[in-house]
């Protein structure tokens, strides 16, 4: 006689362990205020007086309301793009433990509009806001021309 197994499918099965796992503390939920409870924020846009003739108005791009631009002048190391130079800029740093000058090198990409600047030329630039990805400076002017 064989004997008969507990591994037919209709076999009751044994309660499986219960394994402990640490929980992650409960993130507590986010408070829905309800539009009543918000004091109301004003969108409208509202327009300006008038100047009279006489008077100057403080224009909003003037340098003062700009703030302080940097200013840094370098040489045009490549014009391949179009309306942007890649300016290098040199400035001299002191080796902290031999006290020698020390070259250091910054590249920066510069917004030349009217694609006036060639390999060589030697240029100033200043900061702006952000043009692109890359490009945070303006040329302000061609300083010296490439020979």
């Amino acid at each position: 006689m064989a004997q008969k197994t507990d591994k037919t499918p209709n076999a009751p099965k044994a309660p499986a362990k219960a394994v402990k796992t640490a929980k992650a503390p409960a993130k507590p939920k986010a408070k829905t205020a309800k539009s009543a409870d918000k004091p109301v924020k004003s969108t409208a846009v509202s327009a300006a007086a008038p100047v009279p003739a006489g008077e100057a108005s403080a224009a909003p791009a003037s340098a003062a309301a700009r703030g302080r631009q940097q200013v840094k002048v370098g040489r045009v190391v490549s014009n391949k793009m179009n309306k942007t130079v890649v300016v290098a800029v040199e400035n001299t740093v002191t080796h902290r433990l031999y006290h020698r000058y020390l070259k250091r090198t910054s590249k920066f990409a510069a917004h030349d509009e009217p694609n006036q600047c060639n390999v060589g030329d030697e240029v100033e630039i200043v900061s702006s806001r952000p043009l692109s990805r890359t490009k945070r400076w303006r040329v302000r002017r061609i300083i010296k021309r490439a020979e």
